[in-house]
């Protein structure tokens, strides 16, 4: 039984966030070579659908379980990308997405979690966050606007209310995509040079890149605050947008399989039913 724990636990314990962060090029854990990632996503891609599946038949059925992605990065990491190839995979009805951009004003009238809490998955759900209410820590120390003691009191909130999420029956699953400075600028320039990939580019991005030290700085210590065994880290290498998109499902797939989702047993007589369906003809045929 400990063996098949730890091998259940195979992805989540290579790319659970550390001292130290991996390689963004490198292959921690899994395929090293496209073909065989492309493979192992398609893999990969079955099972989290039926798990999925099974996740949003128990929450028809009643149940209260759910599962929350979380989607941190630089620009270009591939938030949307992951998104796009990794809950592509999956029946959208039981796929619930939010994006946090720079709170409203009206949200700024609110605790900063007020508006989280209004986007958390429904029972069944399989929720993706791209980003997070983690922007409400990184963003304004780089910008200068969250002293110490106030950002200390967020994490505090933070781990708090991650911790009234799991004990809920939601399971956070929370992924930074790591990705090197050389292969956002030849992300970000890419943008520029391909017409139909301008409109996702925006001049603030090279302001955020001008301060990656910062950022850097800033997402160490979210990674060392806010990594618990109720919702640990996990860093995925990002350079490399295959093997991002194969370690973000695993995770997934790995949550899922230890959550065991269940379908939930009909509640009529199966033999009656089908004997019932039998017995009913077509008109006219």
């Amino acid at each position: 039984m400990a063996k098949k724990q730890q091998n259940g636990n195979r992805v989540r314990d290579a790319l659970r966030a550390g001292d130290k962060l991996p390689d963004p090029a490198s292959s921690p854990v899994g395929p090293e070579k496209k073909a065989k990632g492309g493979k192992k996503l398609e893999s990969a891609g079955e099972q989290l659908a039926g798990l999925q599946e099974a996740l949003y038949a128990e929450g028809i059925g009643g149940g209260a379980r759910s599962v929350l992605l979380v989607l941190q990065g630089m620009d270009t990491s591939g938030k949307g990308g992951t998104v796009g190839h990794v809950l592509g995979l999956v029946n959208p009805m039981g796929v619930q997405y939010a994006g946090f951009k720079k709170p409203t004003a009206a949200e700024l009238r609110h605790d900063f979690l007020w508006r989280i809490r209004k986007k958390l998955p429904s029972p069944g759900h399989l929720g993706v966050f791209d980003r997070s209410h983690y922007e409400d820590v990184l963003v304004p120390r780089v910008l200068g606007q969250l002293p110490a003691a106030e950002r200390r009191e967020r994490y505090a909130q933070i781990n708090a209310f991650e911790k009234e999420l799991t004990d809920s029956g939601t399971a956070i699953v929370k992924v930074f995509l790591h990705i090197s400075p050389e292969e956002q600028l030849s992300r970000l320039t890419a943008r520029l040079d391909r017409p139909e990939k301008r409109w996702k580019f925006d001049p603030s991005d090279i302001d955020a890149r001008r301060q990656w030290p910062a950022y850097e700085k800033a997402y160490a210590d979210v990674l060392k605050r806010t990594s618990t065994e109720h919702a640990p880290w996990y860093v995925v290498p990002a350079d490399r947008k295959w093997y991002r998109n194969w370690a973000v499902a695993e995770l997934l797939v790995e949550t899922l399989t230890e959550m065991d989702p269940q379908f939930p047993e009909p509640t009529y007589d199966v033999d009656e039913q089908r004997a019932a369906l039998q017995g009913v003809g077509v008109p006219g045929r």
